[in-house]
């Protein structure tokens, strides 16, 4: 972690604080008896889930073991019996980090620390951990250590050897000072409103890029999904981009922007793949995190891209969903949410078919397999419908000298239908609501709906055009495309 580490090394590689670089690992899954599955979770999954974790940091995983908690002790979380049991394990297998896949206090982290003699990290440290080694850009590094130093802060009273009052006063006597535990309480308090700062900085930054997004005429499409779903798979292919993208957590941190062509729709789009969500996502993180995420907000639509082939890709939904809705995404725009259903080539047959009769019966969503290829033209299709769901078509001329205006047209736009006088081009066009607004702001002027269409092409100062569109039957055509 970069800035200012109040944290010691225990000579094993391992930083005071949770943090873990590598070394033989041990993956326990506390399974609370009382509540069952979470979220509809199979405890295998979750233990699963778990140990890719530790794998994305290189943790050498030894054992990975489910572990029934009957009721949670407030100091070691499990009982003395299992405490000991696990001690033993690690002694034999010489384990030099224990991941939880929970969320510990400061004090059960200290005292199974103390009763295992090794490094103990939970689940909030695995990730925060895993973003720091993942972030690329100024924005993210800053994001994760602002994070990590949230959680730091609360794991103080851990056990240190150096916590004795440093002397205060002048000269050789004086009165106590400050313990060594609030000096460093204090650091990462400096640190903190340092890296604010800077990110209140980046933020401005970000919302400059996205004004000026916004000005550019495309529509902006963001991936979202649990992480490891095939996100960035699929950014690939539908971009040609070469974003990192491994079968393993958290493969890619930082958002990525691309333009795509969308066939029969004589436009484009922005494709933004995002950060992967996961479940009990720490909220050290999505506050942090959250000017990157809310990317997706800025977003005119969402794509959630799932695994169809995980076991708990239900409970995953559930998660991502619970995430944008944390975010802020309105109902509106999580109601026009693109579901695409990813990974079918690894599908069998009953699961295939499946996912098939899903799609047939869900307007908006998509099989794909991001590795193939297969689905992807349909989802482009989609994607194009859904993109053009607020479009309007609109009859106007323009004068030849206008050139900029036409050209913009062209480009993001459809023009339906052009006639060229002497010194005007007269079109009809479809746009978007948003482009149709950013072209009466260049005309200075309202742009008549398609449903006056054919008056005005009638009342028109140019007759004889109009006569000459009327005889061809061209203004009949135009309207039934535009309805």
């Amino acid at each position: 972690m970069g800035g200012q580490d109040s944290g010691q090394d225990n000579g094993q590689g391992f930083d005071t604080y949770g943090g873990a670089s590598s070394g033989r690992a041990l993956i326990i899954h506390p399974q609370l008896k009382s509540t069952g599955p979470d979220s509809g979770r199979l405890p295998q999954g979750q233990l699963d889930e778990a140990e890719g974790l530790a794998i994305a940091i290189d943790l050498d995983v030894i054992a990975a073991n489910i572990i029934v908690v009957n009721k949670p002790r407030p100091a070691t979380l499990f009982g003395t019996g299992k405490v000991q049991e696990v001690a033993a394990l690690i002694a034999a297998e010489d384990i030099e980090v224990a991941v939880l896949d929970t969320a510990l206090t400061p004090i059960q982290q200290r005292n199974l620390e103390r009763a295992w003699k090794c490094k103990v990290i939970d689940r909030t440290g695995l990730i925060l951990e895993i973003f720091a080694d993942r972030a690329r850009t100024k924005e993210g590094r800053l994001q994760v250590e602002l994070a990590q130093l949230t959680y730091q802060r609360s794991r103080l009273v851990r056990s240190w050897t150096h916590l004795e009052r440093q002397r205060g006063g002048i000269g050789t006597v004086g009165g106590p000072g400050e313990t060594q535990i609030e000096a460093d309480r204090r650091q990462i308090d400096d640190r903190v409103v340092s890296l604010r700062k800077q990110l209140e900085s980046v933020v401005r930054t970000r919302e400059l890029h996205r004004k000026t997004r916004r000005e550019v005429p495309y529509p902006v499409v963001a991936l979202v999904g649990y992480t490891n779903a095939g996100k960035s798979t699929l950014f690939n292919r539908l971009t040609g981009a070469e974003v990192m993208a491994e079968d393993q957590l958290f493969a890619t941190l930082d958002p990525t922007m691309r333009a795509v062509d969308i066939p029969g729709r004589g436009g484009r789009i922005i494709l933004s793949d995002t950060v992967g969500f996961i479940s009990a996502l720490p909220t050290q993180l999505v506050a942090a995190f959250r000017a990157t995420l809310e990317e997706v907000l800025g977003a005119d639509i969402i794509i959630h891209v799932r695994d169809a082939v995980h076991p708990d890709t239900e409970a995953q939904r559930h998660d991502v969903l619970s995430v944008l809705s944390d975010l802020g995404v309105p109902d509106d725009k999580r109601d026009g949410m693109i579901e695409v259903f990813n990974k079918i080539d690894l599908a069998d047959q009953d699961t295939r078919e499946r996912i098939t009769n899903l799609v047939a019966r869900t307007p908006l969503s998509a099989a794909v397999s991001a590795i193939s290829g297969e689905g992807t033209e349909d989802l482009l299709t989609l994607i194009g419908q859904q993109a053009g769901r607020h479009e309007r078509t609109v009859r106007l001329s323009l004068p030849h000298e206008d050139g900029a205006t036409l050209a913009w047209l062209y480009q993001v736009g459809e023009v339906m239908e052009r006639r060229d006088d002497e010194s005007n081009a007269w079109l009809v066009v479809r746009l978007d609501a948003a482009n149709i607004g950013r072209l009466e702001k260049r005309l200075g002027r309202a742009i008549a709906p398609s449903e006056d269409l054919a008056k005005d092409l009638i009342e028109d100062r140019s007759e004889d055009l109009a006569e000459d569109l009327a005889n061809e039957g061209d203004v009949d055509k135009t309207i039934k495309a535009a309805e």
